[in-house]
């Protein structure tokens, strides 16, 4: 199977998951304009001590999150609709649309994670591969 093939699979099947995932963010986030709802969180048979938890964020027409960090989680952000505006640490910043993606080291530095559109909404799956006890998997910076 080709990834984006895969990487859509994945992502239709997390959504038709049952929300069974506590809070893994800050719900009164400064400055937020989003909805994030749990997809499933499941531990890694393979890989003691690690779970792999999905949340779906949705961006309303020019909706952004305040910078933040994942902690040491390994990230992967897959775009369901829309585009979405990014830059991680000092790199570059970019659009990613409907069916693409990018990656996100442990202890990164989201700085912009937008809705590229000032007139669509735009929705992406965010994937952690973090420690079990990590419940906590995004934390917005101080002002």
């Amino acid at each position: 199977m080709k990834r984006p093939t895969l990487i859509a699979a994945a992502a239709l099947a997390a959504l038709s998951l049952a929300a069974s995932v506590q809070p893994a963010f800050a719900a009164d986030a400064p400055g937020t304009r989003e909805t994030v709802t749990p997809a499933f969180a499941e531990a890694i048979a393979n890989v003691p001590g690690k779970t792999m938890t999905a949340l779906v964020v949705e961006y309303v027409p020019g909706g952004k999150s305040a910078p933040h960090r994942h902690g040491q989680a390994f990230v992967v952000a897959y775009v369901l609709s829309g585009a979405i505006r990014s830059r991680i640490d000092n790199g570059e910043e970019r659009v990613f649309r409907a069916g693409e993606s990018w990656t996100e080291k442990p202890g990164a530095h989201h700085t912009v994670s937008e809705n590229a559109s000032d007139t669509e909404p735009a929705k992406l799956l965010a994937i952690f591969v973090a420690d079990t006890k990590d419940k906590n998997l995004v934390t917005f910076d101080k002002k």
